[in-house]
């Protein structure tokens, strides 16, 4: 049995959307460090460009500007990536949105926004880069690493109607995705985050203390704990993990 390199990323290209910031910047970060090559994505070309540029001290790391939300985004985005390499390794699947609103007064626009975001994105941008994938998937296997939430697993307090839907069904789709391309020797899987400081978490953000007194491990997620499972699944050691969701919450839906 070999394990010394079970959770290595080196000889690995990484797109990672979403990777500006927050979870996105985590996962980012920690494949850089197995020794992965990195690439990636947000809306906001500058910040985008900025993150990448802080990111090179630790490795390889480009980035690619796009907005996924629409097909014509995800294909944009996919197009970029191709221009520059030949295969694809690990896609995450990161981008996402959120909208809190009480019942009566939840908008349509709060609704597409998220679930393009969210679901849709996911699917299409795993689409367009099908080929780089199948490529990288010639010699061993490649990864799509969905990343949705543990609202999507159980009911938030908030009322986030379209985030919960669009997370729950991203969890669905990761096991009907990871069936088919797994044909493919693509693997496909989840990861569920609980409380991470985020721009989308604030709450963890400015009140993380608060937040911890509700979480059985009495802490907040640190950027390592995300960093693990993200590398878990894109290396070696996850290769027989197939169509499974993660949830990386320190125990709150044990409680909720």
């Amino acid at each position: 049995m070999q394990t010394q390199d079970l959770f290595s990323l080196a000889g690995r290209t990484a797109l990672v959307t979403g990777g500006s910031r927050g979870i996105g910047r985590m996962i980012a970060e920690g494949f850089l460090a197995q020794g992965a090559r990195v690439y990636i994505s947000a809306r906001k070309g500058e910040a985008c460009t900025q993150a990448a540029h802080e990111m090179a001290a630790l490795g390889h790391c480009i980035a690619l500007p796009a907005d996924v939300s629409s097909v014509a985004g995800a294909r944009a985005l996919a197009d970029a990536f191709v221009a520059l390499e030949p295969q694809l390794d690990i896609l995450v699947n990161n981008a996402g949105a959120a909208w809190g609103e009480p019942f009566d007064d939840f908008p349509e626009s709060g609704w597409d926004k998220v679930v393009n975001l969210n679901l849709k994105a996911p699917f299409f941008l795993t689409q367009a880069l099908a080929a780089p994938l199948r490529l990288a998937a010639q010699s061993r296997p490649a990864k799509v690493i969905n990343i949705a939430s543990i609202d999507g697993q159980g009911v938030s307090p908030l009322e986030t109607y379209s985030y919960a839907a669009s997370k729950a069904g991203l969890i669905h789709l990761t096991k009907r995705m990871a069936l088919r391309l797994i044909e493919d020797n693509i693997v496909v899987s989840a990861i569920a985050p609980g409380a991470f400081a985020s721009e989308m978490n604030r709450a963890a953000r400015d009140q993380g203390e608060e937040v911890a007194r509700r979480i059985p491990a009495r802490r907040i997620g640190q950027p390592e704990d995300m960093a693990a499972a993200a590398i878990y699944l894109a290396s070696r050691a996850g290769d027989y993990v197939v169509g499974t969701t993660l949830t990386v919450d320190g125990g709150v839906l044990l409680v909720r």
